[in-house]
């Protein structure tokens, strides 16, 4: 019994291990691709909220992108640590290239570092913090399938490409412009935009994660939980209007006010991730 109880703690130790050395990887790769921000700096001695709200998000993206390498059956401590090494390595590279596309599309409109470090703009920095969690769920999603390096890059590829379009048609169902908004620093915009984006990120994982019967399956899958996920959206925003904050509007409080009602946005943004876990479950 001691036996065992010991050969199950060391094989903790080591996945811990390997968990840790991974996200150490991850925060070494951020910052190489990041040249320019001292993260101590803008932490501590700049006391920048933005940065910390995008940081932060990043952190859990690369979290959700380890947790996906760490999935799948056992073949051996050395197998699972070697394939968890290099699944991880990979989730990491994803993570990065998706965090660069997003910047370049959802927030394309801002120049980010400017933003974040300079303006500590801390709308900006929710938005970018939440492409990051998004991306990390896409990730986790493609790596848990356990179909090999190509299909879960082929599921990310496809994921993101969605992912980034929600971003693009966000405004759509939205009375105002939130990229003019968060220009303004508006934090309560960047709140809301943010639950929206990790709310599709949620369902587009659990589209991911359907049993694989082909691309051509899978495309449509997807492509059917996310369009009812878009469609599902102006639903969740009518019920924080109406249900949740009777007798206010929405849209006064986030934007019409001197003071953007930052509750009213906490909780349209869980309204909208809300709304992905009811589909989720639903679908």
């Amino acid at each position: 019994m001691l036996i065992e109880i010991g050969q199950s703690l060391l094989l903790t130790i080591a996945y811990l291990f390997s968990c840790f050395l991974l996200f150490f990887i991850g925060k070494i790769v951020y910052q190489l691709l990041n040249p320019s921000i001292k993260v101590n700096e803008e932490l501590v001695i700049k006391d920048n909220l933005a940065f910390a709200l995008s940081n932060t998000g990043y952190y859990i993206g690369l979290l959700l992108a380890i947790a996906g390498a760490m999935t799948g059956d056992s073949l051996g401590l050395v197998a699972d640590l070697l394939s968890v090494l290099l699944y991880g390595i990979i989730g990491i590279i994803l993570l990065n290239i998706s965090l660069l596309i997003a910047d370049k599309l959802i927030l394309r409109k801002f120049k980010i570092r400017a933003e974040i470090c300079d303006k500590q703009n801390a709308g900006v920095g929710l938005v970018e913090g939440a492409t990051a969690t998004g991306s990390g769920l896409i990730i986790y999603a493609g790596l848990y399938t356990g179909y090999g390096i190509p299909s879960a890059i082929g599921f990310w590829l496809f994921g993101q490409v969605i992912f980034i379009i929600t971003g693009l048609v966000y405004n759509a169902i939205l009375p105002y412009d939130t990229d003019e908004h968060l220009a303004k620093s508006n934090v309560a915009v960047g709140i809301g935009k943010a639950g929206a984006l990790i709310g599709i990120a949620n369902v587009l994982r659990a589209a991911i994660m359907h049993p694989f019967e082909g691309w051509e399956t899978a495309a449509i899958i997807i492509s059917y939980e996310v369009i009812l996920g878009l469609l599902f959206l102006p639903l969740c925003r009518l019920v924080t209007d109406k249900i949740l904050l009777p007798g206010q509007n929405l849209t006064d409080e986030i934007i019409n006010q001197e003071q953007p009602n930052i509750g009213a946005a906490i909780i349209e943004a869980f309204a909208y991730i809300g709304g992905s876990v009811l589909i989720t479950l639903a679908i």
